[in-house]
């Protein structure tokens, strides 16, 4: 399966997800590395789904002065932690340990207003998020078959809205999954050094194939990442 990439992509196949899970995390390690280095702290923004798990596991352990680098995430279902779809569980139980457990994690999810979906809730977010800097580190994405990320959704009618938003985060309800969601927006992912789209599955692959070959964002939203510079991790 082949088809032209724009220049500012870069495509990165591997024969199994083991190895494509530490190719990525050796990959934003060494960007982590590189800012705490130049600038004496580092960010980093991740996704959620079952994609990063080994990516996380084998990150966690790696040695690079956890201390100085701020985690969030890329979007969140508003659930509270202990819910099993909860994203920021995920990562606490994944990638927060071992070296990495000394790392600031910023969540999205609060339980301002009793957990409530609200606009003081968004809020309390949008002020915790002030701790980072206004360039993210790293931010590494995953993209569902319909072609969201974050939860930049098609089917959301918040959708078009988003594009232009000057806020870090906003409100999604996508139709076609659950839950009520909260993503970084749009502008708040660009606002960062250097993005990264991990992928499994030649589904995945296909999807990817099928964005690049449109340019309606509304239709795809990972289109509008890759018209920007993004490195691509894949495996079957």
């Amino acid at each position: 399966m082949t088809a032209k990439l724009p220049a500012a992509i870069e495509l990165l196949r591997f024969t199994d997800r083991q190895h494509c899970a530490e190719a990525v995390a050796a990959h934003v390690a060494a960007a982590l590395a590189l800012d705490i280095a130049d600038h004496g702290s580092a960010s980093l923004a991740v996704s959620g789904g079952s994609t990063p798990a080994p990516m996380f596991k084998t990150l966690s352990r790696l040695d690079l002065g956890w201390d100085k680098v701020a985690v969030t995430l890329a979007d969140e279902r508003w659930v509270s932690p202990d819910h099993a779809d909860s994203n920021q569980a995920k990562v606490q139980q994944l990638l927060l340990q071992n070296d990495a457990a000394a790392a600031n994690y910023i969540p999205l999810w609060n339980n301002h207003s009793d957990g409530a979906a609200d606009a003081a809730a968004l809020a309390q977010t949008e002020q915790a998020l002030q701790q980072l800097p206004e360039k993210l580190s790293c931010v590494i994405l995953g993209m569902g078959n319909d072609g969201h990320t974050a939860s930049l959704f098609p089917c959301s009618s918040e959708l078009a809205s988003l594009w232009d938003a000057e806020s870090a985060a906003a409100w999604c309800q996508p139709t076609t999954a659950p839950h009520q969601r909260i993503t970084l927006t749009p502008q708040r992912l660009f606002a960062s050094k250097e993005r990264i789209l991990h992928l499994n599955g030649l589904d995945k692959l296909e999807t990817l194939m099928k964005a690049l070959a449109g340019t309606d964002v509304s239709e795809m939203p990972i289109r509008a990442f890759l018209n920007q510079p993004i490195t691509v991790f894949w495996a079957p």
